[in-house]
């Protein structure tokens, strides 16, 4: 079984999808659904580590991380040995290779 770790990034990432669904969205049970959603689907990695997709699999970079999709949210992560690195956890809708790499996939 792997162990799960997440990256302070990652942490704040969750606060926000949390605090956003609470204050933009007036629902706090939404926001507490929401992010349990994430979270249980985040928990498969500790038996299945490889069930998300390579992320080099939809970009023309060689990277390591992987991704998982989370209803609208993904969880990039990388596997290290008997761990996984949940890096961002991001909304669907947002310019991941932005956020991730600092630059857009056409540069």
């Amino acid at each position: 079984m792997a162990k799960i770790t997440f990256t302070p990034a990652a942490l704040e990432d969750m606060k926000d999808i949390k605090a956003y669904i609470t204050d933009e969205l007036c629902s706090e049970q939404s926001a507490i659904n929401t992010v349990s959603k994430i979270m249980k689907r985040i928990r498969q990695l500790s038996e299945f580590p490889e069930i998300g997709a390579p992320l080099s699999s939809i970009i023309s970079l060689d990277v390591p991380y992987r991704f998982l999709v989370c209803g609208n949210y993904t969880a990039f992560y990388k596997v290290e040995k008997d761990e996984v690195h949940i890096v961002r956890v991001l909304c669907g809708r947002r310019n991941f290779m932005q956020i991730l790499f600092g630059k857009t996939f056409d540069e």
